[in-house]
């Protein structure tokens, strides 16, 4: 062990042992872990140096009036960043949109992933190619899928849509510049609920058959057995995936780009969009590092909300 480790340890006899009193630093008490794991250290120092580190430093970059256009005019600026950005309409409504998104998506993507989970969870011919079908968004690139529901789906002269409408005698519509929050909900939920299909049909395969098969004997329909066999069984794993998709809904960026560029004007710029101009924009380091910490604490809140929210929604079916 190092010398200065060890100089830091006091060793005093006690009968036929050793009483080992540590005073050991934190950063020596690293040291010595690093010592004891040297197969797990390597992993955790890469974990540390990838996510903590960038985070540390944008943390920092946020606290400096920073401007690539303007240099020479570098100077700390302690929590005048952060004032300004609460001050600033664009961020709130940036805010405000993030949270329309991330509510709306989550919850409509958890409805329809349990919708496909109860779908193709019991055996029936051709499961295994329905399983795939319906996982396949989930694996398609968000760029591929964001423009393909763009030229495909949504566009007013050949999208799909448009094609329906005009079978009922009605004039092709501009969904994404008439409807664009709603259009872009509509992507991230088929993209998602797949997601959201892969964890619920993971609960759903841990629940025994014998008290669902137990159930049906009592006279119990689909709906009640659904609501006080299923539902009670997937709590734990429908708050997993609204963890999970709310903190990765809430930083989309690839589908707001591709779709509606943060318009019309910004009825769809969302926090990560924000940031994104801000920097290739506006070359604004310091407000755009103050914006990407306020969205991490951000996360935290709207899945803490979340998980209340879905605790207590799934409390009232137990």
């Amino acid at each position: 062990m190092d010398p200065a480790i060890m100089n830091t340890t006091e060793l005093t006899k006690a009968g036929d042992g050793l009483n080992r009193v540590e005073r050991i630093p934190i950063f020596g008490r690293f040291l010595v872990w690093i010592w004891r794991n040297p197969l797990i250290a390597p992993a955790l120092i890469v974990v540390i140096v990838v996510t903590q580190a960038p985070f540390i430093l944008t943390v920092i970059y946020s606290l400096f009036r920073w401007n690539l256009q303007r240099p020479e005019n570098t100077a700390f600026n302690g929590v005048g960043n952060y004032i300004d950005i609460f001050r600033d309409a664009r961020f709130l409504n940036a805010v405000a949109t993030s949270l329309t998104f991330t509510v709306a998506a989550v919850l409509l993507s958890l409805l329809v992933g349990l919708l496909y989970a109860l779908l193709v969870h019991d055996r029936f011919f051709g499961r295994s190619i329905v399983r795939t079908l319906l996982i396949t968004p989930f694996l398609i690139m968000p760029i591929i899928g964001a423009l393909a529901w763009k030229y495909t789906v949504l566009s007013p002269i050949f999208g799909v849509m448009s094609w329906i409408v005009r079978q009922f005698g009605s004039a092709p519509m501009d969904w994404i510049g008439i409807h664009p929050v709603i259009s872009v909900v509509a992507v991230l939920v088929w993209r998602w609920a797949p997601f959201m299909m892969i964890i619920i049909l993971a609960g759903l395969q841990a629940l025994d058959d014998s008290q669902r098969e137990a159930a049906r004997m009592d006279g119990a329909g689909p709906w009640a057995e659904t609501r006080f066999i299923v539902l009670p069984h997937l709590k734990k794993y429908l708050q997993l995936s609204a963890l999970l998709g709310s903190i990765f809904i809430v930083n989309e960026f690839d589908v707001i780009f591709m779709l509606t560029q943060g318009g019309p004007g910004t009825a769809t710029t969302n926090v990560p969009f924000l940031i994104y101009q801000s920097v290739f924009y506006g070359f604004d380091i310091g407000h755009a590092a103050a914006m990407a910490v306020i969205i991490v604490i951000g996360t935290i809140v709207v899945v803490t909300y979340l998980l209340k929210l879905l605790g207590s929604l799934m409390g009232d079916l137990d």
